[in-house]
Order: C-alpha cells, then structure tokens, then sequence
C-alpha cells in the first residue's frame, strides 16, 4: 500500500513475468518429418506464439525472438546478458573479430571500428569506384556481345574486387579470383558439415588450404612494403599492430584478413543478386530510381539505396543471430533462464505484418516516404544492432549504392532462369545461378 505521500515501504520485488510459450513437440516432429527448412519451423513458432516464443529441438528449449522490443533487448540493451557463444563460420574464419567474444573482440573491434565510420571510409571511395567502373566496363563487353554470364558471379566477383582493393592496396587479378573461389565453396557447405569439428574441417581441407595460401601470399607482400597502386590497405593496418599487440600472431592476422573478405563480399554480392532478381519481377521499380533524379543527384542516390534497404529488408545479410543466456532474464514479460539458446530472426522481423505492411510485397518507397518503414528500434536490423551490429554497414551500403549508379541506367538484364528457392546459410541466398544477358 503506497503512503499518502506516493512512497510504497515496500522493497522493489522483480519484474513479474511469465514462461516463454513453446511449441507443441508434435509439430516439431512434423516439421522435422517434412524435411523442411528451419525459417519455416521459425516462421510456425512465430505464427502461433508470437514474437518471444520457444521450440525445442534437443533437450533444452531454444528462445526465438522476433518482437522489436525484444529484439532491442538482447542485441543493444543487454548484449552482456545475451552473449555470441560461436559462429558457424569458425573453421573458416578462425579467431577474427566476427567470432571473436569477450576482451578479445573488444580490442579487435576497436581496432578495425575507425576504418569503416566517417573519415575511414573516404579512404575507400576511390577503390570502390574503380572497382565498380571495372565491371561497369565489362558489362558493356556483355552488351556488345550478347554474352551469357552468371549475375551471382558477377556480384560476387565485383565485390571480392572491391574488398581486395580496400584490404591490400591491390586489384584483384584473376589467379587469386580463383583461387578466392574456394570462400564461396566452403560457406555453401557449412549447413551440411558434420557437427565435429576435426570432420568438417577435413571435409573443406583442401578449399582451407588454397584459402589459406592466398592469405599468406598476401600478408608476406604486405609486410614486405608492397602497399599496391591504391596504398596501403586494411592488411597493413593489422601488421602495424603487431607491433604494439602482441595478440596479433600471423594466424591471428590471417583469421581476421579471412574474417573481413568473407563479410565483406559474401553478404553484398549476395543482396545484389536478390536486388535484380526482385528487379526482374517488379521492372517498373528500375525506371522508378531513375526517374528520382538527375545522375549524381541526391535524390538519385536516396532511390538508389530504398532498392537496397527494400532487398535487405526481404533478404538481410544476417538472417539470423544466435546467442546464449548467462543469466536468468525477464524479456518482453517472459522468464528466459540462463543456458537457454536465444535465436534472433531479423528474417522473420522484417515480414512482420503489425510492423510492414504487405511484407512479401517489394516496395523500395518504404524507405523514401516519410511514414514507410516502423520507426521502432528493433524493427528494422539487416546487419544487426547493438555493439555486435555489422562493421561494414556503410562500407556496404556504400558498394552497392556506387556500383548501381554504374548499372541501371546503362543495362537492364534479361533473366533466363531463376533460382526456385533460397538457401539459408550463414546468409540467405538464391539457390542456384542466375544466367542473364543484357539490353541497355
């Protein structure tokens, strides 16, 4: 009972709450007996029980969360409560700073965080536009040609230039493309490794080890003073540290030099593929963009980028954020206790109907208009938020933005198939190539 003065006596008990609901074990079962992919059995739970929900796929249950305010909770309020235990990447990237926890990930991410904000990335722009002006050129060669290409190898290649540039100074010549070839084949293949480590490392060894030569070759380039055409890149910046840190062992730089060409390639070769994929089936959206403005306008650029922010909103580059509870926690009204498995799913955020209206619709005028997109911190996370967020967001943001500039107005590609399904891995993917010519 609260005194006339307003105080309540008593002393502050915790926050009521209530268990997290979870879904029924029988379904489970069916879902497993389907063979179906885990969105959908994400995507059931969500359905039926809401945005803090529970499944159970072994002894314990496993936390899903897809309510904004939930979200928000984990990743950006309580990133102590809610840690990264591993990444499914581990045996690719080793102790870089993605799979990095605890001091370790602190100092890592402090060191690289500069490099990717405000004036780091202007030392970018110059090997990001050359980058783009480079498949911008052989685009034009495809047009005169009528050459067939694969547009996910066209991505993918534009983008392991442009990461290739921004970490050694260098163009990226066609040996270590090849060569480099061997990240796309080991990150398709994580989702169906054997769970031991020793096994799954020995079923990608031989990818592992022309992945590994290349880091070598260009780390010892580096050391040696090759700085390249450009300057001196992010790989140099890892070496100078070696001499104040010494935490920053050859493998340590190799893991983190991994580490940042996978993320820095993988996810935006990715989002531009499903861009002209969505492009293909809403063409009036290409000719929306470009009517915005003038080349080189701001209004332009900001149509630009609703085409990207719009595909990350469908596909985001992290479609799905594992953590573990080290605590006891109240989350959203629901007791989550410690050594509960914690699943974030931007992927099933991002199709909320209650925050986006007509989620499955492709609509870049969402991030255009002034009441487009919830406002809600939480709702909107393709690179995550928080402490842990993507180091690369603008670098990204900004790849994509210039090297469309290039494309769209010159070429619109003619789809000649199209991957029947995505593939959910460490990103979410189109299942298969996308062969295409081109008309201008």
């Amino acid at each position: 009972m609260a005194t006339e003065a307003g105080f309540d006596p008593r002393p502050h008990s915790a926050p009521t709450s209530r268990p997290v609901p979870e879904l029924d074990a029988a379904l489970v079962e069916r879902w497993r007996s389907d063979g179906a992919e885990l969105v959908d059995l994400l995507a059931l739970v969500r359905e039926r029980l809401g945005g803090v929900a529970a499944f159970r796929l072994g002894p314990g249950p496993t936390v899903l969360v897809t309510d904004p305010r939930a979200v928000q909770h984990v990743l950006a309020l309580h990133p102590d409560r809610y840690v990264k235990r591993s990444h499914r990447a581990r045996l690719l990237i080793g102790d870089g700073v993605l799979a990095a926890t605890g001091e370790a990930w602190k100092s890592q991410r402090r060191l690289l965080q500069s490099q990717f904000t405000g004036t780091g990335m202007r030392r970018y722009e110059q090997r990001i536009a050359e980058a783009a002006r480079v498949t911008a050129e052989r685009w034009a060669g495809y047009a005169r040609t009528g050459q067939r290409f694969d547009l996910g190898l066209e991505m993918r290649r534009f983008a392991l230039d442009t990461i290739w540039r921004s970490l050694t100074g260098r163009p990226l010549d066609a040996a270590t493309e090849h060569e480099l070839n061997a990240v796309a084949t080991v990150v398709a293949a994580l989702p169906t490794l054997p769970a031991d480590a020793v096994d799954a490392r020995q079923a990608v060894a031989d990818d592992l080890a022309r992945i590994d030569a290349v880091a070598h070759l260009a780390i010892e380039a580096a050391r040696g003073g090759a700085a390249g055409p450009d300057g001196p890149g992010l790989l140099h910046l890892l070496l100078d540290a070696a001499a104040e840190h010494p935490e920053y062992t050859d493998k340590l730089i190799r893991d983190e030099l991994i580490t940042l060409l996978v993320a820095g390639h993988e996810t935006t070769a990715t989002t531009l593929t499903w861009l002209y994929l969505l492009l293909d089936r809403h063409p009036g959206a290409r000719g929306e963009a470009l009517a915005a403005g003038p080349a080189g306008s701001a209004q332009r650029r900001r149509a630009v980028q609703a085409l990207v922010h719009e595909t990350l909103r469908l596909y985001p580059s992290a479609w799905i954020l594992p953590r573990y509870a080290v605590e006891d926690d109240v989350l959203a009204g629901h007791a989550v206790e410690a050594g509960s498995d914690v699943v974030v799913c931007p992927y099933l955020t991002h199709r909320d109907p209650e925050l986006w209206p007509e989620p499955e619709r492709f609509d870049p005028g969402r991030f255009t208009g002034p009441d487009g997109r919830p406002t809600r911190p939480g709702a909107y996370l393709p690179f995550g938020i928080g402490p842990r967020a993507c180091l690369g967001l603008q670098f990204a943001l900004r790849e994509s933005t210039v090297l469309l500039e290039h494309l769209l107005p010159a070429h619109s590609p003619v789809l000649h198939s199209v991957p029947a399904k995505a593939a959910y891995s460490i990103t979410v993917r189109p299942d298969g190539p996308v062969p295409a010519t081109l008309t201008t």
